[in-house]
């Protein structure tokens, strides 16, 4: 299984993004869909899990949501608000087959910048 993250870029503080998350085979079809990221020298940070039934899970739900769309087979991370301590790389990971042989599979990640 394949994932790939796009969407990231440089944005000035205020300004949204979406990153987008998509997959060799439908998204439906995976236990959970997670967005982490990271900074060099910190530790990886949750930011939001989608799970199959379609329940949400938003770290800073006042200015970061997610959906799904079924037609484009991609998970979207819209980012309202961004503050320079949003900038990281941000990764998409979906955990996939039975509970007992449950496998991951994660995307290469996209930058997002943010400025002052």
């Amino acid at each position: 299984v394949d994932v790939v993250e796009s969407g990231g870029g440089l944005v000035q503080a205020g300004e949204s993004l979406t990153l987008s998350c998509t997959a060799s085979r439908s998204i439906y079809s995976f236990n959970q869909m997670i967005w982490h990221r990271e900074v060099p020298g910190k530790e990886r940070e949750l930011v939001a899990v989608m799970n199959d039934d379609g329940r949400t899970y938003v770290a800073d739900s006042s200015r970061f949501s997610l959906y799904r769309d079924k037609a484009k087979n991609a998970l979207y991370l819209q980012m309202k608000s961004l503050r320079v301590e949003d900038t990281a790389m941000y990764y998409c990971m979906a955990r996939y087959g039975p509970e007992d042989e449950e496998s991951r599979a994660w995307g290469q990640g996209t930058q997002v910048t943010v400025s002052a």
